[in-house]
């Protein structure tokens, strides 16, 4: 197995902070990840000089490429190195090209200026911020040799997924002067002889990539002296004061996205305070069930907002007055207002919202990517290309017309201008009906609507472990609630005395100065939450703690790692069991997860993949100096080792962890069987 690191800058660009490169720093990061093959990928630039000096001094195979900006994604170029001036002014084509941030290459030119993409290695970003994407991954899918990630959770993930590419789990790293810590991101392949084309076909097979050299991907070197972890279940035993926070920081500093949750955070301490945030924490985590239950009334809201019905009744008032004194003088019409433009009335200009939305639909159908094979199981690609041509033009001409009509009836209102003012008949006032009955209608919606979402009922409900969420709604009772839940420090007062006249109330609130529109959908009714035990009461405050910790377990999913310390300092034996170790060993399916613990309910009961000892040692050799030192190994093996080659029994570790030595784990043993009989 030989380990490389294809993802590597040297150079500052516009995509990246300052730093100043260091040769030396590249030695000893070469040396100290002992890698034995690298390439340089700066972004958008290829500096010729700088990686002869480079592939010169390393002493190991160092390949030459760039970091091109491709659309909306990253993707890593790769050569042989055999013909350097040609790379270089390939990469320069694109320096001219990506000069300020923002600026990218389209695929039709980025093949222009590589040519035959077999040549070189492809790696995109695939599971990956910047991604590349769309139809741009179409485009590049039959070139690319393996897809970058960031972190060993979509490693394995990747690996499993035949629809994926192999994946590659890269430093992306600067080498700069001040650095003296650096990622231990890797990909190991199983490879003889590491020439460019060795590596070319061991990244394009995803049974020739891992996360370690000896453990294929269900270990992972986590620090760079090449300590590992597993990418399963771990369990961190040790005496106190004997390195194991440090060693969680270390990791959570090592992982790009950890999820970390230390010690008694999670404990109940000053009620009120604690209250607060738990609430706080609840409402912000599940803010997506006010969204979606709300979406409705807030479309109805938007309309509405711009519906002025005491300007309409106005309108409407001036309309009236005015034909009945034109209809009073109509025997006394004079010459300027017998002329026909006088009554004529402006066209209707609308705007073409629904041909928007198809446009946007079929354009949506035919650059899909995911569902591709579906869509063309049931519509032809063609036709859709045809369809869309077809509205395209059907909006421009939709768009000609209300550019004509607009034009018209600015003539039209002109002409009436300067006729009403020679006549001595009162004109007509302009009045549009239909927008007048449509807004009464609007309002006649909303009225219903919002009464309806005052009326108290549970909107939803989830089950978490034994706990059930609520969440209720109902009317606001202060204008302190409707306070809280705008969140701003504005005054409602005033506009709360309408609450119960949701149009009146609406008004209102548009003439609080500093309102922000798009938010008013959340003050016409509370939205609450209620946590409900396994009986369906109310929890109490150690219940709450558990679900908080079951809530930030839960959450982990969306992180890269999870690392716990000491969850039993908090939470009761049968809890941990029944609940934390079933979540947990279901998570360590799918990520790593580290637990700190000195307890045997979740040590020896949770089924740990991996066993990792930290221990202080008083040297002889160097003056009895403290040394911190890690062991590990499988729950099975007789010895934890060291990565300095060190051992240590592992059932000695286990019995004084977990057990607090043999003799008290065989006292208690012998007083349960007493009991028991």
């Amino acid at each position: 197995m030989k380990k490389i690191d294809l993802h590597i800058h040297t150079v500052p660009t516009i995509s990246d902070a300052h730093f100043t490169f260091s040769l030396e720093s590249f030695k000893s990061y070469v040396n100290e990840a002992q890698l034995n093959a690298i390439a340089v990928t700066n972004h958008d630039v290829f500096d010729g000089d700088q990686f002869r000096t480079i592939r010169h001094e390393l002493g190991i195979l160092a390949l030459p490429g760039i970091e091109v900006n491709l659309v909306n994604g990253h993707v890593l170029v790769i050569s042989d190195g055999k013909n350097l001036p040609d790379f270089q002014e390939r990469c320069d084509l694109i320096s001219k090209k990506v000069v300020a941030i923002g600026d990218s290459v389209t695929y039709e030119e980025f093949e222009a200026i590589f040519g035959d993409l077999r040549r070189y290695i492809i790696i995109p970003h695939a599971d990956k911020s910047p991604a590349i994407s769309g139809v741009t991954l179409q485009k590049i899918a039959p070139f690319v040799t393996a897809g970058e990630v960031d972190s060993p959770k979509k490693f394995i993930r990747a690996v499993k997924d035949d629809d994926k590419f192999p994946p590659v789990l890269f430093s992306d790293t600067r080498i700069r002067e001040d650095r003296n810590k650096f990622p231990s991101r890797h990909t190991f392949i199983d490879c003889g002889e590491l020439t460019f084309e060795a590596i070319k076909a061991c990244l394009s097979d995803r049974t020739k990539v891992a996360l370690s050299e000896k453990d294929g991907n269900r270990l992972w070197p986590v620090f760079l002296d090449g300590q590992k972890i597993s990418t399963g279940l771990n369990i961190l035993l040790g005496e106190r004061s004997s390195g194991k926070t440090h060693t969680l920081n270390r990791i959570k500093e090592a992982v790009e996205h950890p999820k970390y949750i230390a010690q008694f955070s999670l404990v109940q301490q000053d009620d009120s305070a604690y209250e607060k945030e738990f609430n706080a924490e609840v409402q912000k985590k599940r803010s997506i069930v006010i969204e979606e239950y709300l979406a409705g009334f807030k479309s109805v809201l938007d309309e509405v907002i711009r519906v002025d019905l005491h300007a309409n009744e106005k309108s409407l008032e001036r309309y009236l007055d005015s034909l009945l004194k034109s209809a009073d003088e109509a025997d006394r019409q004079d010459a300027f207002s017998k002329v026909k433009l006088y009554k004529e009335s402006e066209f209707a200009v609308s705007e073409p919202t629904t041909l928007h939305e198809l446009i946007e639909s079929v354009r949506l159908l035919i650059e899909n990517a995911e569902f591709r094979d579906i869509i063309q199981k049931h519509v032809n690609i063609e036709g859709l290309k045809g369809l869309i041509r077809e509205l395209i033009e059907n909006l421009r001409f939709k768009f000609q017309e209300n550019k004509k009509k607009k034009i018209i009836n600015d003539l039209i209102k002109d002409v009436k201008q300067q006729l009403a003012l020679r006549s001595s008949s009162i004109p007509v006032e302009d009045i549009n009906l239909y927008d007048y009955k449509i807004a009464q209608e609007k309002v006649k919606i909303f009225l219903k609507i919002a009464e309806a979402i005052r009326v108290p009922s549970i909107i939803s409900q989830e089950t978490i472990q034994g706990f059930t969420v609520e969440a209720r709604k109902g009317p606001y009772a202060l204008a302190g609630e409707v306070k809280a839940a705008a969140a701003t420090t504005l005054a409602y007062g005033t506009a709360f005395k309408k609450y119960d006249q949701p149009y009146e109330y609406l008004q209102e609130l548009l003439g609080i100065e500093g309102i922000v529109p798009s938010e008013l959908y959340k003050l016409f009714t509370k939205i609450s939450y209620q946590i409900l035990n396994s009986h369906g009461a109310p929890v109490s405050g150690g219940e709450r703690s558990e679900f908080r910790l079951l809530q930030h377990i839960i959450d982990a999913k969306d992180y890269d790692i999870l690392l716990i310390d000491e969850p039993e300092s908090s939470f009761d034996n049968l809890f941990l069991k029944s609940n934390v170790n079933k979540i947990l060993k279901h998570l360590s399916q799918f990520m790593p997860v580290v637990i700190v613990t000195h307890n045997n309910t979740v040590g020896a009961s949770i089924g740990a993949d991996y066993v990792l000892y930290a221990k202080k040692e008083l040297g002889v050799m160097d003056n009895r100096q403290v040394t911190y030192r890690l062991y590990s190994g499988h729950p099975s093996d007789k010895l934890l080792h060291s990565v300095d080659g060190a051992t240590i029994n592992s059932h000695e570790v286990v019995m004084n962890s977990l057990e607090a030595g043999y003799d008290a784990y065989k006292g208690r043993k012998n007083q349960y069987e007493i009991i028991e009989n």
